[in-house]
This record gives structure tokens, C-alpha cells and sequence, in this order.
């Protein structure tokens, strides 16, 4: 959404945006170059997880009914927030419930999805319960509102729309800094720099001892990392900025998530990636990433066992893809039509 709402600025100078949403104001200062202001709110359950690499299906289900018992209540909330507010555009990425108050309150509403919570969940439903259709029905239903959809480069199949238009893929890219980064680790001439980042949730554990052991190589991990050793270092530590890591490293290790692996293509990183094979746009990324991209998958249990060199050392050895990686014009895309409609 961010790079969408940069690009949107530079087509509508003075465009302000009302940042509806549960993820904290520190995440957009630096980020985000249009005047916007926050205004907290609940919009979605989306899945809960027990670290990033496993999703809690039970609970899951249980907060989104939870969730839809006062449905009401909070679709009220969001119309009259959205009435006061009074803006002239909707874009939903991609709560259904703002798509349903942008329809209600009779705002022009926009999707923009690289998935929706209609197809997520239907890889957990249980054919047996009726509730859980239900559910998914509900929000269909709100989904089909949008005045339209922009469904982003690689997404899997989305039909809750009635009006669906393809865009480019989005990145926000960063100029690498590989020798500012080899003189900060004070790297040898044979060693290489492997960032270890899955997303906003944070790894409860790393195999540490195992992976210290693999010499040649210096490990950045997204998160915090104990004292006493030499080759693992925590991202926080060091003065560089994630985006700056992602270009900068010489491979890249993740769960297969958007921005993650859209960026690491666009930049031709290598990247050794832990599937989950329940989450309904990991096929379509990886398909992304094998095609325009240079990718190895690494099992859940060598990586938790720390069995990585294989990995890490057939990837740097991948040739070039033969086909170059699309343009990633998906903002500039999207900014152009939302232009249109304010």
C-alpha cells in the first residue's frame, strides 16, 4: 500500500491519506512521503500464527467467528468513521469490512489484493461445519462491493470481485550497499552474508549452534540474537535499514512472502525459501521466483535442524534466469487508475 500511495501522490499533488489500521505510526515515518494521518482500528483476524512459519487453524477460526459476532457493531463504526472522514476513495488492502462500509456509506471503494481472506481461509475449512462456509459466504459477499479490484503480479486466482484488473507487480527498491556492509562485519574475502528474515512475525527460534558452526558464512537475523557468537548478527545492530540488507546480502533465506520475494527478483538475489504448503499465494511466489528468479527450497526440518550449507551453497551457484524479471510497475499502475477516480 505504501509504495500505491507515493505513487499516487506524485499523479495527485496534496492527496492526504486516513491510515485505517492496527500497524503503528513509526512503521509509515520513513516510509510513507504523503501528508496521512492514523486512525486506529481493527480491520481484520487475517490468520493468527504461531511463529511464521506455522498457522494456528483452530484459533484461527475461533477469532474470526469471534470477530464476526459483533460484526454489526464494527461495520457501523467504519461508516460513520468513513462519513466523517468523508473522502473522496476507499482502498481496501484487502479488509472486507472497509470494502463493506466504503459500499454502504456510498464512497467509491477500491481493492487492492495480492490475496483475499475469502480464499485464505477456504484452505482451512472444515467441510463438515457449516459455520465456517458461512463465514466465508460473509465475506464474499462484502468483497463483491468493491467498486473495483487491482489484482497484483503474482497473485493466485481471485473471484470474489465483479470487476478485477491486472496490475504489475510492487516493490519498494533499495540501491545495495555490499562494500559498506563487508567493511562493517569486517568480512573475509570467502565468506558471504546471509540475511535470515520471515516477515513481521518473528522467529522463536533459530538452530544457533549448528549454524555457527558453518564457516564462510555470516548470518543477519530479523530479530534478537544472545551474546557469544561470532557469525550471527541482529539486524538491529547494524546500521543499515532492512530494504538496504535485502540488496545488499549475498543470499536471502525466507518464508515465500510478497514483498520479500517480488524485491529479491527484482534485485536478482538468490534466495533459499521454508514453505509453509498451506497459505493460498505460496504457489504463485514460488512459481514467480523459479521463473524470473533464482530460488531453492530449503525442508522445514533442515532448517530447523540447521542443515543449510547444501542450500545456501547450490543457490550462489544457480545460473541467471533466461527470462529477465517484469518491470515491477504495479504502484504506478494502480496510482494511475485511483488517480482517475479522485
Amino acid at each position: 500500500m505504501v509504495p500505491v500511495l507515493n505513487a499516487l501522490g506524485t499523479f495527485v499533488p496534496g492527496v492526504t491519506a486516513i491510515l485505517r489500521t492496527m500497524v503503528p505510526a513509526s512503521f509509515f515515518r520513513d516510509r510513507l512521503a504523503i501528508q496521512w494521518e492514523l486512525s486506529p482500528a481493527h480491520q481484520d483476524i487475517g490468520c493468527v500464527q504461531d511463529g511464521p512459519l506455522k498457522i494456528d487453524i483452530d484459533a484461527t477460526w475461533a477469532s474470526h467467528q469471534h470477530f464476526h459476532k459483533t460484526w454489526e457493531e464494527r461495520l457501523s463504526n467504519e461508516i460513520v468513521a468513513m462519513q466523517t472522514a468523508s473522502p473522496a476513495l476507499v482502498i481496501a488492502d484487502t479488509p472486507y469490512l472497509a470494502i463493506e462500509a466504503g459500499s454502504r456509506a456510498q464512497i467509491p471503494t477500491v481493492a487492492l489484493a495480492s490475496f483475499t481472506w475469502d480464499i485464505v481461509l477456504n484452505e482451512y475449512c472444515n467441510a463438515t461445519d457449516n459455520s465456517h462456509q458461512q463465514l466465508i459466504q460473509c465475506i464474499r459477499e462484502s468483497y463483491a462491493k468493491a467498486h473495483i479490484a487491482l489484482r497484483i503480479t503474482p497473485a493466485p486466482r481471485i473471484d470474489a470481485f465483479s470487476n478485477i484488473i491486472d496490475i504489475g507487480s510492487i516493490a519498494s527498491l533499495t540501491s545495495p550497499e555490499r562494500d559498506r556492509l563487508a567493511s562493517a562485519l569486517a568480512l573475509a574475502p570467502n565468506e558471504r552474508t546471509v540475511l535470515v528474515g520471515f516477515g513481521g512475525i518473528p522467529l522463536t527460534s533459530l538452530p544457533l549452534e549448528q549454524i555457527e558452526q558453518l564457516r564462510h558464512y555470516r548470518f543477519l537475523f530479523d530479530g534478537p540474537v544472545p551474546p557469544g557468537y561470532f557469525r550471527i548478527y541482529s539486524t538491529k545492530t547494524l546500521p543499515f535499514s532492512f530494504k538496504t540488507l535485502l540488496a545488499s546480502v549475498d543470499v536471502i533465506m525466507t518464508k515465500p512472502g510478497y514483498g520479500t520475494i517480488v524485491e529479491a527478483v527484482a534485485l536478482q538475489q538468490p534466495v533459499v525459501y521454508v514453505r509453509r504448503y498451506n497459505f493460498v499465494d505460496e504457489q504463485p511466489l514460488v512459481d514467480y521466483l523459479h521463473r524470473y528468479g533464482r530460488g531453492i527450497e530449503l525442508s522445514l526440518d533442515d532448517f530447523t535442524q540447521g542443515r543449510w550449507e547444501p542450500a545456501l551453497r547450490k543457490v550462489v551457484d544457480l545460473p541467471m534466469p533466461a527470462v529477465p524479471p517484469p518491470l515491477t510497475s504495479g504502484a504506478a499502475d494502480a496510482a494511475t487508475i485511483l488517480a482517475k477516480l479522485l
